[in-house]
């Protein structure tokens, strides 16, 4: 089957991978389509540290091929959206609702796919780059028939990630005002999830002007290409603040642009070794830097609700795909999210 490896020096596009049956707990999902994320290419760049070969891609979505003994909630044939947190179910964390921290789910890469008898690991615990993949239970959600795969599949990363880190970790409340640095697709999803918040003003900054007209369909208020004129739309600050990007020297001006008893979230991913700064003294008006994981989310919770979110008009998903492409065309999907063509480029099987 085709999917795209990357052995440690480029990615490419194979058509002989195989896959192993599911066990008990497992899911054998055919994905249609897969959303290509930054996460993606973080690997590819080394941005993020993981052990090669490995099968790429973690925002999917397709039709149920197989289940493994155990597993009841999804059948041969159901629509399912995939999220990457293989969560263990049994420990403290998962018991207190915390499915992003359970250390079961966190470095522990299995190897279901193979190449010419060699194994190849599986990207957050997903790889949705394949024709096929392999997922526990848990991560399989099942989602209503008449979404299209191509904008489900982008639930599974992009909008948990940023809806998730407004609803779940923030918990924007009505009137409150929020500063979105960075609008590619997490910022997109922020944006949104401030709307769906109720937020009163939700002031987007990109350096790329050709990106107002999409974050203000997506709820931005208003709209800056630098985040010198933050000020005069919100003088005394922001309550929320989400650096969208991984660089640190927005992070600090995500800080230093708080209200009093703001929060600056951090939701771009830098090199591993990053270091940021900031005033300790600015702190000490009750204002908080919060790190945020996978948009706090708890997938089969989260997932069925922003399906019905999107059913109903108020979740946008099929404007977040700017452009799908055969998964032959990987180089030129990557090419066009590493230069910000896209807010979303989707591949399909």
């Amino acid at each position: 089957m085709r999917g795209v490896v990357f052995d440690g020096q480029q990615p490419q596009v194979v058509d002989d991978l195989e896959i192993r049956d599911p066990g008990p707990g497992e899911v054998l999902v055919a994905v249609a389509a897969a959303g290509l994320c930054h996460s993606d290419l973080s690997v590819v760049d080394g941005t993020i540290p993981f052990p090669v070969p490995v099968v790429l891609g973690h925002e999917g979505a397709g039709v149920v091929a197989a289940v493994g003994p155990g597993v009841t909630h999804v059948a041969t044939g159901d629509h399912v959206s995939l999220s990457t947190l293989a969560s263990c179910g049994a420990c403290a964390e998962c018991d207190r609702g915390r499915p992003t921290m359970c250390r079961k789910a966190i470095g522990m890469p299995g190897q279901p796919f193979s190449r010419g008898g060699e194994p190849l690991f599986q990207f957050a615990s997903n790889s949705a780059f394949a024709e096929r993949t392999l997922v526990k239970a848990v991560q399989a959600v099942k989602i209503p028939p008449d979404i299209p795969l191509t904008s489900a599949a982008l639930i599974g990363c992009g909008v948990l990630t940023g809806v998730g880190a407004v609803l779940n970790r923030a918990r924007v409340d009505r009137g409150d005002t929020v500063l979105v640095i960075g609008t590619g697709g997490i910022g997109l999803n922020v944006i949104q999830g401030a709307r769906i918040a109720g937020a009163l003003k939700i002031v987007a900054v990109d350096a790329n002007p050709a990106k107002e007209a999409v974050a203000r369909q997506f709820g931005a208020t208003h709209f800056l290409d630098s985040t010198e004129g933050v000020r005069e739309i919100l003088p005394s600050g922001a309550d929320h603040a989400f650096e969208c990007v991984g660089n640190v020297r927005l992070i600090r001006q995500a800080i230093d642009l708080l209200d009093r008893h703001g929060q600056a979230i951090l939701l771009g991913v830098p090199v591993a070794t990053a270091e940021a700064s900031f005033l300790v003294s600015s702190m000490y008006l009750d204002k908080s830097i919060l790190g945020c994981r996978y948009g706090s989310a708890r997938p089969q919770r989260d997932i069925a609700l922003y399906a019905e979110l999107y059913r109903e008009g108020r979740l946008l998903l099929d404007e977040l795909v700017t452009k799908t492409y055969p998964v032959e065309d990987f180089a030129k999907a990557a090419d066009d999210a590493h230069h910000g063509r896209v807010a979303r480029g989707v591949l399909t099987f």
